[in-house]
């Protein structure tokens, strides 16, 4: 089972925050918070909310019965993609204007687990039973 949560506009450009996300692409989520706890960038405070978000995201998923610290969970995908610039205008030398681009980003965090639910190991097995019996006919 996976579980998204999105961060739109975050006032960070997606270059700075690639830097963070490609360390945790992959990562348990317990290791991944880890990482993001003791580093020093600015973009580590949005991605440590937003995978703590998924992961509330996939206990409420789960009607609130299971815990996320029993399955394994680990950040399947995760990626950070240009939003919209605010475009402004400092002054330069000799009456010019110069444009300041302030860029943002969307990142998207999905969490899966690694041990199966059991409602998904149940349902499995039935699966092979059926084919079983349909060769011993």
């Amino acid at each position: 089972m996976e579980a998204v949560a999105k961060l739109q506009n975050c006032p960070i450009s997606a270059r700075k925050m690639r830097l963070v996300v490609d360390n945790i692409r992959g990562k348990k989520v317990v290791d991944a918070l880890d990482i993001l706890r003791y580093s020093k960038r600015e973009s580590t405070i949005w991605l440590e909310k937003l995978v703590r978000s998924a992961i509330a995201n996939w206990e409420n998923k789960m009607d609130g019965t299971e815990s996320a610290d029993d399955y394994e969970l680990y950040i399947k995908t995760v990626f950070s993609n240009e939003a919209g610039m605010l475009k402004r205008f400092r002054p330069a030398p000799h009456g010019r204007a110069h444009r300041i681009r302030k860029r943002s980003n969307h990142v998207t965090v999905i969490v899966a687990n690694r041990i199966p639910l059991p409602d998904e190991a149940q349902a499995a097995q039935p699966e092979v039973m059926e084919t079983e019996e349909a060769v011993a006919e």
